[in-house]
C-alpha cells in the first residue's frame, strides 16, 4: 500500500479518546521536528511536513495531540490545524487533539479562536476532555468571563459527571464572588463538596466562600461554614481567622472581631500582619486609638514590620476624628524608621487639609510627595481641585486640571463631576458646559448627576431653554433622568412661572414609575403654593402619603406660608394642626409663617402666643421672626414692644438685618409718647435722650441701633451700618463704637478700627453717653473706653492751651 494512500485512511476514534500515557522516543522526535518546522518559518513547510510524516508512515491526526501540546505559540498551532483540515484527502482530528489545541488557545487567551474550534468540534461530533474543560474554566474565570466559564463548568459536569479540578473550580469561585454572583458560587461550592471521587474542595475553596459571605456582611454564615467543614478537608489556619476578623471589623462589630482575635492566640496561632491590620482598622473606625497603639506596640514586640498600609489606615482615622497633628507625627515617624510613605499616605493628609480649607498646606504636601518621587494621582488632585472651587478660584482649579492631564493622569467621572460642580457654583455655567463637551471627547461619559448639576446651574441663571436643550442631549445619549434631575427641572419651571410645564413633568415622572422622594414633591408643593394653588399643594401632600413618602417640615411650612400670604390664617392653622398630628415637628419657618399670619391680621397677642409655644418646643426665633414682630409693633405704634423685641433679639445673639433696621427707623422716626417702660429699656432710654438733646428722629433712630449693637458685642454690623448711614461723626455713635472695640479686646489699637475727629465739646458728650451706657452693661466694662475718651479730652485741652499760648506770644 502506498504511503499516500495510507495517509488517507481515517483511524477509528471515540469521543473520549485520550493520548497515551507515554510517548515513544520515535514519536517524540517526529513531534519535535514538526514543531521546529512550524515555528521557524521553514520554506515549503507544508510539503516538508507531508514528506516527513509519510516517511514514517504517520497519519497527521495521530500526532496532532502531541504537536499542540508541544508547540509554544497559537499562530503556529493554528497553522498546523489549517494544514491538517485543508489537506486534499482530509484528516479529521479526535477529541484529544482538539483538547490540546483548546489548552494552547486558552493559554494565550485567544477566545475567538476557541469559539471557532468548539463549532468545528460540534460539527464533527467531538468532545473536549475533562482536563481541557478545566483549563478553559480557569482561564475564562481569571479574565472575568464568568458566564462563559460557567458554561464550560456545566459541560464538564454533564459530560463526565465530574467537576473540573480544584484549581479550575477555585478560579471560578473567585470570579463569581468578584462579580457578586454569590448564589452561583454557593451552588458550585456545594457540587465540589458532593464529589467523592477526588479532592474537589480544599482550604482555599472554603476561604473564597467565607470571604464572599463576609463581603456581604454575613460573617456568621461564613463562620458557620468553617465550623461545618472543620476536619473535612478544611484545616484551621490563620487565614480563616483573618477573613472573619476583617469581616466583623468591616461590619462594625469590633467586639466580636476582638474575641476572635483572642481565640486565635489561645489556639496557638500567631497573628500575622494582616490580622493586626484588620483589628487596627476596626478600632480606627471606632476612634479607639488606645487599642490601636496597644496593637501596634504588640506588633513591634513580636518583630513584625508595620507596613505602610497599616500606617495609612491609622493616619486616615486620626484625620477623620480631628487628630491631624498626630497623623503628621506618624508620617515623620514612618520616615525616621525607614517605612517609605506612598502616595496614599499623602492623599490622606491632602484630603484632610482641603476639607478644612487649608489649601496652602495641601499644596505643600503635594510638593513634598513629588520631592519623594511619588506621582500624584486622581485622589491627590481632586480634593485640591474642590478646595479651589470652594474658594471661588476657578482659574486655579482649571490650571490644576490641565496639570493633572499633562502629568498623564486620566480624569475620571468623579474628577469631572467635582470640577463641573465647582465651576457651576462659581456661576461659570458656560465654562462648565465646555468642560462637559471635552470630557465626552476624552471618552468619559457623564451620568445623570453631572447633567443635574448643569441643569440646576442653568435654571438658577434663568436659562431654562438651555436647560431643556441639555435634557434633550441627555436623553439622546440614553441617560434616563433620575429624581434629582426631575426635581431640578420642576424647580426651574417654577422659577420661570411655568407652573403647567412643571405639573406635566411631575405627572410624567409619576407615570414612568420614578421612585420620587420628598425633594421632588416639595418642589411641586412650592410651585403650587407660590402660584396660589393651595388646593393642589394639599392634594400633593396626600399623594405623598399615599406613596408612603412622609411629608417633612418643608412640605407643610410651604403650604402654611402660602395660606398666610393669601390672608387665610384659618387655612394655615388647619395645615399646622394636621402637621402636628402627623408627628412632623414644626421648625422656625413654620412658626414664623404663623406669627406673620397673626401680625398681618393685627393680632399681636396671637403672634406672641405662637412665639411662646415656639420657644417652649425648643425652636429659637431667627432674624425673620424678630423682624416680623418688630415691624408689626412699629406699624401699630407700640414702640416699647418693638424695642423690647429688638433687645431680646440682640441678647439671643440673633443678628439683625436691613429689614429690621428699616422697621425700627420707620417706627422711631415718628413722634411717640414716653412711658414708664422707657426707663427700663435701653433702646427707648437712649433714643429719647438723643431726641431731647436735639438730634433729629431718623439720625437718633440709626444712632440708637448702632449703640445697641455695640453694647451687645456686634461690632462688625455696627461698623457697616454707621459707615453706610454716615453717622460715625456723631459723638454718641463714636462712644458706642469705642466701647465695642474695647469689648473685642482691641483697646490698644482702637484707632486702627475707628478714627476720631471730635472736638472737646463732642468728646464731653461722648463721655456723658458712655456713663449712660454703663447702666446697661456689666460693671466695669466701660472703664477702658472711658480712659481712652479721657485721654482724648486731655489731649484736646493741651492742644487748645498750646494754641492760646501761641496767640499770646
Amino acid at each position: 500500500m502506498s504511503k499516500t494512500l495510507l495517509s488517507r485512511i481515517t483511524p477509528h476514534h471515540t469521543h473520549n479518546s485520550k493520548s497515551p500515557s507515554k510517548i515513544s522516543p520515535h514519536i517524540k522526535k517526529i513531534v519535535n521536528e514538526l514543531c521546529h518546522i512550524l515555528t521557524t518559518q521553514h520554506p515549503n513547510w507544508e510539503q516538508t511536513i507531508e514528506t516527513r510524516l509519510s516517511q514514517h508512515n504517520i497519519v497527521p491526526s495521530d500526532v496532532a495531540h502531541q504537536v499542540f501540546d508541544k508547540i509554544p505559540d497559537v499562530e503556529s498551532g493554528l497553522k498546523f490545524l489549517n494544514w491538517i483540515t485543508q489537506r486534499p484527502y482530509g484528516c479529521p482530528l479526535n477529541g484529544a487533539a482538539y483538547s490540546s489545541l483548546l489548552k494552547l488557545l486558552a493559554k494565550s487567551k485567544a477566545f475567538h479562536e476557541i469559539d471557532s474550534v468548539f463549532i468545528r468540534m460540534k460539527c464533527e461530533n467531538e468532545l473536549p476532555t475533562h482536563d481541557a474543560l478545566g483549563v478553559l474554566v480557569r482561564v475564562y474565570s481569571e479574565c472575568g468571563l464568568v458566564d462563559k466559564a460557567l458554561e464550560f463548568y456545566a459541560l464538564a459536569v454533564e459530560t463526565y459527571n465530574s467537576v473540573p479540578n480544584v484549581f479550575a473550580c477555585n478560579s471560578l469561585l473567585t470570579g463569581l464572588v468578584r462579580n457578586d454572583r454569590l448564589e452561583a458560587a454557593h451552588q458550585v461550592y456545594d457540587e465540589m463538596l458532593q464529589r467523592t471521587d477526588s479532592v474537589c474542595a480544599d482550604n482555599y475553596s472554603t476561604c473564597i466562600m467565607v470571604s464572599a459571605f463576609c463581603k456581604k456582611g454575613k460573617v456568621e454564615e461564613g463562620r458557620k461554614l468553617i465550623v461545618d467543614r472543620w476536619g473535612q478537608g478544611c484545616i484551621p489556619n490563620v487565614v480563616f481567622y483573618n477573613i472573619l476578623i476583617d469581616g466583623y471589623c468591616k461590619k462594625g462589630d469590633v467586639k466580636k472581631a476582638f474575641l476572635l482575635f483572642k481565640e486565635l492566640k489561645l489556639k496557638g496561632f500567631l497573628p500575622a500582619v494582616e490580622t493586626y491590620g484588620a483589628m487596627i482598622n476596626g478600632f480606627c473606625k471606632e476612634g479607639n486609638f488606645g487599642f490601636v497603639d496597644r496593637l501596634m506596640n504588640e506588633m513591634k514586640s513580636r518583630g513584625l514590620v508595620i507596613n505602610v498600609q497599616v500606617y495609612n489606615t491609622v493616619m486616615d482615622a486620626q484625620c477623620r476624628h480631628g487628630y491631624k497633628t498626630k497623623a503628621v507625627e506618624i508620617l515623620k515617624n514612618m520616615i525616621e524608621i525607614g517605612c517609605a510613605p506612598d502616595i496614599v499616605t499623602y492623599n490622606v493628609l491632602i484630603y484632610d487639609s482641603c476639607t478644612r480649607g487649608k489649601v496652602t498646606e495641601a499644596e505643600q504636601l503635594v510638593e513634598q510627595a513629588a520631592r519623594r518621587g511619588l506621582r500624584p494621582n486622581k485622589l491627590t488632585y481632586t480634593p485640591l481641585l474642590n478646595a479651589y472651587c470652594r474658594q471661588n478660584d476657578a482659574h486655579k482649579a482649571l490650571d490644576l486640571f490641565v496639570k493633572m492631564v499633562d502629568n498623564g493622569e486620566k480624569p475620571d467621572l468623579l474628577t469631572y463631576n467635582s470640577l463641573i460642580h465647582g465651576i457651576v457654583t462659581l456661576g461659570e455655567i458656560e465654562t462648565a458646559i465646555i468642560i462637559l463637551e471635552k470630557m465626552t471627547e476624552r471618552g468619559v461619559f457623564p451620568d445623570a448627576g453631572v447633567y443635574n448639576i448643569l441643569i440646576n446651574g442653568l435654571c438658577k441663571k434663568h436659562k431654562l431653554p438651555a436647560a431643556k436643550k441639555l435634557l434633550s442631549k441627555m436623553l439622546d445619549r440614553n441617560i434616563p433622568p433620575d429624581k434629582f434631575v426631575y426635581a431640578t427641572l420642576i424647580d426651574g419651571f417654577i422659577r420661570h412661572q411655568e407652573i403647567n410645564e412643571a405639573k406635566k413633568l411631575f405627572e410624567l415622572a409619576i407615570q414612568e414609575g420614578m421612585n420620587l422622594d420628598v425633594v421632588v414633591y416639595n418642589a411641586m408643593i412650592k410651585g403650587y403654593s407660590k402660584n396660589g394653588n393651595l388646593e393642589d399643594a394639599v392634594s400633593c401632600v396626600k399623594k405623598m402619603i399615599k406613596a408612603n413618602i412622609s411629608p417633612d417640615e418643608f412640605s407643610y411650612s410651604t403650604i402654611i406660608d402660602g395660606y398666610v400670604k393669601q390672608h387665610d390664617l384659618d387655612g394655615a392653622l388647619v395645615i399646622f394642626n394636621r402637621m402636628v398630628k402627623q408627628n412632623c415637628k414644626p421648625n422656625v419657618v413654620t412658626y414664623t409663617s404663623l406669627i406673620n399670619g397673626f401680625c398681618r391680621k393685627g393680632d399681636n397677642l396671637g403672634a406672641e402666643k405662637v412665639l411662646k409655644e415656639m420657644k417652649f418646643h425648643g425652636v429659637m426665633p431667627n432674624v425673620v421672626t424678630y423682624s416680623i414682630l418688630i415691624g408689626s409693633y412699629c406699624k401699630n405704634g407700640k414702640l416699647a414692644k418693638a424695642a423690647s423685641f429688638f433687645e431680646q433679639m440682640l441678647t439671643n445673639k440673633c443678628k439683625p438685618n436691613d429689614v429690621t433696621f428699616h422697621h425700627l427707623v420707620n417706627g422711631f422716626s415718628k413722634p411717640y409718647e414716653k412711658d414708664n417702660e422707657a426707663k427700663s429699656l435701653m433702646f427707648l432710654d437712649i433714643n429719647s435722650r438723643m431726641i431731647s438733646d436735639g438730634r433729629c428722629t431718623r439720625v437718633a433712630a440709626y444712632s440708637t441701633i448702632v449703640v445697641c449693637l455695640c453694647l451687645h458685642g456686634m461690632l462688625d454690623i455696627s461698623l457697616r451700618l454707621s459707615e453706610k448711614m454716615g453717622i460715625r461723626g456723631c459723638p454718641i455713635v463714636f462712644a458706642a463704637l469705642l466701647y465695642g472695640v474695647c469689648l473685642e479686646g482691641k483697646a490698644k489699637e482702637w484707632n486702627n478700627v475707628i478714627s476720631c475727629s471730635l472736638n472737646e465739646t463732642d468728646l464731653v458728650v461722648a463721655v456723658k453717653y458712655l456713663s449712660i451706657f454703663d447702666r446697661y452693661v456689666p460693671q466695669g466694662a466701660i472703664s477702658e473706653a472711658s480712659l481712652i475718651l479721657q485721654r482724648l479730652i486731655d489731649n484736646s485741652k493741651a492742644k487748645h492751651h498750646e494754641v492760646l499760648l501761641a496767640r499770646e506770644e
